[in-house]
């Protein structure tokens, strides 16, 4: 019996190997263009699929409550290490399971049940845990909620300070989930210090373009960034916890003892190998070509006759407005899926349709510039996913661009085996 736990996966369970084989295939022949998606290397699945997944660790490094916990620690270390190094932070913890799980430990941390918190609302760009009424942060929290100008769909600053002055909020929340413009952290900065708020920034979305330097980092203004390790940071799914030093502390004891329990060593881990790798300058290259690419894409969309949101993007992702087309997002997300172009419907702005339903679609260019595209490829899914939305009930057309699609997935696979 003691070998039976050497037994390979498609001999123990055909049905679960199966499935990871047709996904596996699916990344590999679909082109992946969500914009909180990416593919991670081989190394951090190798530490993700390690034996550090059999210890528990509860606590941190030097203080745990289980033994055996040395080489544990030296990961766990290495991670801190690591994510401070690379954002130039007083201090991190990488144990939050997710970014959800990062901001309501953040919450935890320096908020009561009842106080007020200002950040962006949901169906202008922002996240659940922003302070929506069907999440904890909104049933726990007085969220006071900020959004775009309707004519120029970026932040309106002036009216975030109203907003603060007047609601006087214990937490000021930057950062988005669909947001394709930068952020004014230094004027968010000022607000914070008139009202007397604590400033924070969920940075999930722009984790990675931070690190390689190519967008505006919130680490000088804000007291404390949470981010997921998932999305353009090209990192095993996680979170993380970045804070300046008079609140290490508090975060530490929220996310242990307050709100988690054994950490997924396993994953930290390979949050340590993600943070190394962020540090090469390959790293750096590759997220300049992210927003290269999203730029190129971004132009051959709206020479399509897309409209996109605030007019383009300046970092790794863009929102379509399909209204004009006659269609709606979910009609879209389904007519890319079609042609092998994987999006997800999403709100836009001032939304007359539900979210289920949607009128745009977000288009990001993590996972095509992790396979290996450049701006000439951005061109050609340009065009093709403009004349697909247009031009959907023509299937002589939509059979050229799912040949289009195909032949690019073929040209640049993900995984090799």
């Amino acid at each position: 019996m003691a070998n039976d736990i050497n037994t390979p996966l498609s001999q123990v369970d055909p049905e679960i190997f199966s499935i990871l084989q047709r996904e596996f295939k699916r990344q590999n022949e679909k082109i992946m263009m969500s914009a909180s998606e990416n593919y991670i290397s081989r190394a951090q699945l190798e530490a993700q699929g390690s034996v550090l997944t059999n210890k528990y660790a509860e606590g941190y490094s030097g203080k745990r409550y289980y033994g055996g916990c040395e080489f544990i620690d030296e990961a766990e270390s290495l991670a801190v290490k690591r994510a401070c190094e690379l954002y130039g932070a007083d201090h991190a913890n990488v144990q939050p399971h997710c970014g959800s799980a990062a901001n309501m430990a953040a919450y935890y941390a320096v908020m009561k049940p009842g106080d007020t918190f200002m950040a962006m609302s949901l169906d202008q760009g922002g996240h659940l845990t922003h302070g929506h009424k069907v999440n904890f942060s909104g049933s726990l929290y007085n969220a006071v909620h900020y959004g775009v100008d309707r004519e120029t769909e970026v932040i309106d600053m002036d009216e975030v300070e109203r907003l603060a002055e007047e609601s006087r909020p214990r937490l000021i929340l930057t950062g988005a989930t669909v947001y394709p413009r930068l952020w004014d952290w230094e004027r968010f900065r000022a607000i914070a210090d008139k009202v007397g708020a604590i400033l924070m920034c969920d940075m999930a979305h722009i984790a990675g373009l931070i690190a390689a330097g190519v967008h505006p980092s919130p680490i000088p203004y804000c007291d404390i960034v949470t981010a997921t390790t998932h999305k353009t940071l090209r990192g095993p799914r996680g979170g993380i916890i970045l804070c300046r030093e008079y609140l290490a502390k508090d975060i530490d004891r929220a996310v242990f003892p307050g709100l988690q329990g054994g950490p997924l060593e396993h994953i930290i881990a390979a949050k340590a190998v993600c943070f190394r790798e962020a540090m090469e300058d390959k790293y750096k290259e590759y997220q300049k070509q992210v927003v290269k690419n999203a730029k190129a894409l971004a132009a051959a969309l709206e020479k399509g006759g897309v409209r996109l949101v605030s007019g383009g993007t300046d970092n790794h992702l863009m929102l379509c407005d399909v209204t004009p087309l006659g269609i709606t997002g979910k009609q879209a997300q389904e007519i890319l899926n079609d042609i092998n172009i994987v999006v997800n419907k999403n709100q836009i702005p001032f939304d007359k349709e539900k979210p289920f339903i949607s009128s745009g679609v977000r288009i990001g260019t993590p996972c095509v510039t992790t396979r290996g595209m450049k701006e000439k490829e951005m061109k050609v899914l340009g065009e093709v996913i403009s004349s697909a939305l247009k031009q959907y009930t023509v299937v002589d057309l939509m059979n050229i661009c799912r040949s289009k699609v195909d032949a690019l997935a073929g040209e640049f696979p993900v995984y090799t085996e």
